[in-house]
């Protein structure tokens, strides 16, 4: 028993320490003659971005000429994609860029292909769409998301229940606020030694029945520059070529939606569900007196407020708000007389009345 605890504790310096030198590899101080070349410099646009990632010819170029305006380059054999393509998808008023990178090979965390710059690219998105075929085994699902952890992007998680705050003085205050089960007290002053990070206050928060904190979750918190916690669809791509038995499985998982490109199958629902991860709302403004336009929105985060509206159209409007109406599912009747904590939702109507 001592000598797993042992291992264990050797275990987890060692992740830090493997942690901190990939973020420098990966993600070397502009200037440095480790710097990773051309990457895929394409300006963020639109509403929110979305990053198509997979391996070669599953799809994903023929995916995004079907959905928005752009034609990029198709064929069957691999690699057809050497760039970054952007297309926009046009929602309902909300528009969305559509990031069709090049196939990602296994290896492209260590630099292999041109995974750097497509995985740098990913992390700027505001959801991943791992395009899969179907008819392949589940490890170039497996394979795809090692890729990914490998470089920080953490797929349909949440960041860990960790506070940690840098001091100038005082030295280190490691607190549990339950008994933890894959941490000791030991292991962590050690990795915020090798970190540099002599003087902190950590608190691992209670864990309330949920997976326990461990190691990884702990240097993630140290690491959290180079993290990013971006929720993930999975396509699978292909669905014609497989038995009914193997589709209901697999659409019946989690965060998981399926088409079939050549057949023009479930393309629309893909996109549906791609809207329902980012989590965009859909809000449309009326003038006194005038019909409201359904052809452009004003796109807000679930849960956001008349403030946020206001925010959106105008930083000063707050300063002059008098009310609000509000018409649609949000409203316990139509119209709705509400104030600025007032919550809306997709695709309401919203007229603001200024003093």
């Amino acid at each position: 028993m001592r000598q797993n605890k042992a291992t264990e504790y050797h275990l987890g310096l060692l992740k830090g320490k493997l942690a901190r030198l990939r973020a420098q590899l990966l993600e070397p101080t502009p200037g440095s003659s480790s710097s990773p070349g051309s990457g895929f410099d394409v300006s963020k646009s639109g509403d929110a971005r979305i990053a198509l990632v997979g391996f070669p010819s599953v799809g994903k170029s023929t995916f995004l000429s079907k959905i928005t305006k752009t034609k990029s380059e198709v064929a069957a054999y691999a690699f057809t994609t050497l760039t970054a393509i952007p297309g926009v998808l046009e929602y309902g008023g909300a528009e969305i860029q559509i990031l069709d990178l090049p196939g990602i090979i296994e290896g492209a965390s260590e630099g292999k292909g041109r995974g750097r710059q497509v995985i740098s690219a990913a992390k700027t998105s505001d959801l991943v769409m791992m395009v899969l075929d179907a008819t392949k085994k589940a490890e170039q699902r497996a394979l795809l998301e090692a890729e990914l952890e490998a470089v920080g992007i953490r797929l349909n998680r949440e960041p860990p229940n960790i506070y940690l705050k840098q001091k100038k003085a005082g030295g280190m205050k490691i607190t549990f606020q339950s008994p933890p089960k894959n941490l000791d007290e030991k292991m962590l002053y050690n990795i915020l030694r090798d970190y540099k990070m002599l003087n902190c206050e950590v608190l691992v928060r209670d864990e309330n029945g949920k997976k326990p904190t461990t190691v990884d979750d702990f240097i993630d918190v140290i690491m959290k520059d180079h993290r990013k916690y971006i929720k993930c669809l999975y396509v699978y791509n292909k669905i014609d070529a497989i038995s009914l038995p193997h589709l209901d499985k697999l659409a019946r998982e989690d965060h998981t939606a399926v088409m079939s490109c050549e057949l023009d199958l479930g393309i629309m629902d893909v996109v549906d569900q791609a809207w329902n991860e980012l989590s965009l709302q859909r809000i449309y403004t009326k003038r006194k007196g005038i019909e409201p336009t359904f052809n452009e929105a004003l796109i807000v985060r679930r849960n956001a407020t008349i403030e946020d509206v206001c925010d959106q159209v105008h930083r000063s409007l707050k300063e002059g708000f008098k009310y609000a109406l509000v018409w649609g599912k949000s409203a316990v009747h139509n119209p709705q007389r509400v104030g600025l904590s007032h919550v809306v939702a997709d695709e309401d109507v919203v007229s603001i009345v200024t003093k």
